[in-house]
């Protein structure tokens, strides 16, 4: 089954070769591009299966052993983010196929989106399945340049400048993880992620935190923790529906995936975990401070999507199986139901016209469906029971109670508190756009909601006369997927506490590696 490892990021870089050739022939382009993402979730949930039975699979590019050569590795983690990132990829492109069969493509210009789209998936792809450091970075910068392209779309000031923003901090970011790698390899002689796991600790206590540090500062970026957090909500909400939805859904969770791993595979020893449960409390705590405040809602669902990285990166902080187990089932949890709100947020624009709750009213009588499709992903997000958004926080505080300590009680105090604001946030966009009728809002004026951060008047759009069939039946589905992680909560957890198991057992991960676990 190693054979197929590689195929996660060849299929879409061979797609996105072809998509460019093509892109004259649009209809085929969006076949093409469209069957190659299926294609890699078959992949992806065949691995996870071949995972799960045999155990961590590694297969060397090139037949060059390891360290000398390329290591692709697969082990729960990485199947279980394989799988959840190629559906969101496959989702948020029908629904973008939606959207320029019934725009003409002036949001994303066929001829561009789709192989930039593909070159994003292949990055995304390379960073979960590589073995090495320097190859997580080439992942990074493939994601770096696909998504600068895709965020500026359309060429608007607005998405220049959101854009240029959006780079500038990720270029930092890089600087930050290749000065890491450079740090590293002259320290240890490798950037074999199984190899440096034994030799990183043989270095000095003092040595080994400034090496994990580093990593964290540049891999904190790429997640959004606080403070570096601050490029998110002015960026992702300049760029087309479709390109927010699948930002916000995934390109954090690779920050996030690379904290784990750092925290689990080379720095097990948890001399940083008091500093992340601070982290985590102030994400959670700044980010849905700055979500309050929004009247936006796409700015306000990036504020939100900051705030509950903290979740994560406290379950991070834990280390133990029980929290790292939650940390896994969360992050599935939140790639799912943000990307989905982001898809119905999208509907909601080409209703009104705006994102701005207040300039929305009466989209419940409108837009039924589409009020429904917002409804549960927000009351899954603000973790209503028995939504997995729910299930998630609880697995984490019981995590918490069991780990036990004054700063990790604090951090479930402001864990539940981020929830509960959470859910106000998202009902106040109920209660404003969707409740309100049109009269309230030309004769009613609440001081409290003109406060807010308001949507910049050059992103309001006029009001489309449809809303294209492919775009709704697509957050449809999304959202009968965000139901099925609280109807199979019970064995996405059990899955999760033993990917769990693997990432605090280091020997599973370099026996995969090296034949036998013999470390050269």
């Amino acid at each position: 089954m190693t054979w197929l490892i590689p195929l996660m990021v060849a299929l879409p870089l061979l797609g996105s070769a072809v998509t460019l050739i093509l892109s004259k022939f649009r209809r085929l382009q969006i076949l093409i591009s469209v069957g190659v993402t299926a294609a890699t979730v078959v992949v992806s949930v065949a691995l996870l299966i071949a995972v799960d039975t045999m155990g961590t699979l590694a297969v060397q590019v090139g037949g060059w052993a390891a360290p000398w050569g390329i290591s692709l590795v697969v082990d729960r983690l990485a199947s279980i983010m394989l799988v959840i990132s190629a559906i969101m990829l496959l989702g948020v492109l029908v629904y973008s196929v939606g959207q320029g069969i019934a725009d003409g493509d002036q949001e994303a210009p066929v001829s561009i989106f789709h192989p930039t789209y593909l070159i994003l998936a292949a990055g995304l792809f390379n960073v979960f399945i590589a073995g090495d450091l320097f190859n997580i970075y080439v992942g990074f910068e493939m994601l770096l340049a696909a998504s600068y392209v895709l965020l500026t779309l359309g060429s608007t000031g607005v998405r220049v400048k959101a854009g240029t923003t959006y780079i500038v901090v990720s270029l930092v970011s890089s600087i930050f993880f290749l000065l890491s790698i450079a740090l590293i390899y002259g320290a240890t002689g490798t950037v074999n992620l199984a190899q440096l796991s034994i030799r990183l600790a043989e270095l000095p206590a003092d040595i080994q935190l400034i090496l994990n540090l580093a990593l964290l500062i540049g891999f904190g970026v790429k997640a959004a923790v606080y403070p570096v957090s601050f490029w998110l909500p002015d960026s992702y909400p300049t760029a087309p529906a479709p390109v927010t939805a699948v930002f916000a859904g995934l390109l954090t969770k690779v920050g996030v995936y690379a904290i784990i791993r750092t925290e689990t595979l080379l720095f097990p020893g948890g001399q940083l975990n008091n500093a992340l449960l601070w982290v985590a409390l102030f994400t959670l705590l700044m980010g849905i401070l700055g979500a309050v405040a929004q009247a936006d809602i796409k700015r306000l669902l990036s504020f939100t999507l900051v705030s509950h990285i903290g979740y994560m990166i406290f379950g991070i902080a834990l280390a133990t199986v029980s929290g790292l187990a939650a940390t896994v089932y969360y992050i599935t949890h939140h790639i799912t139901v943000q990307t989905t709100l982001f898809l119905a947020t999208g509907l909601i624009e080409r209703i009104g016209g705006t994102t701005s709750i207040n300039r929305l009213a009466g989209l419940l009588k409108a837009a039924p469906l589409v009020s429904i499709l917002f409804f549960i992903p927000a009351l899954n997000l603000g973790g209503i029971p028995p939504f997995s958004g729910f299930i998630g926080k609880v697995a984490l505080f019981i995590a918490g109670a069991e780990h036990g300590g004054w700063l990790v009680w604090t951090v479930i105090g402001v864990g539940a508190l981020t929830s509960l604001l959470t859910l106000y946030s998202l009902m106040r966009i109920w209660n404003t756009s969707f409740w309100r009728t049109p009269e309230e809002l030309k004769d009613q004026s609440n001081p409290m909601l003109e406060k807010l951060h308001e949507t910049p008047e050059e992103t309001i759009g006029n009001v489309k006369s449809t809303t294209p069939k492919l775009m709704v039946g697509t957050t449809t589905v999304m959202v009968g997927l965000t139901l099925c992680l609280t109807v199979f909560a019970g064995p996405i957890l059990e899955f999760a506490t033993r990917t769990a198991e693997d990432l605090l057992d280091q020997s599973t991960y370099v026996t995969a590696v090296f034949d036998e676990g013999v470390i050269p």
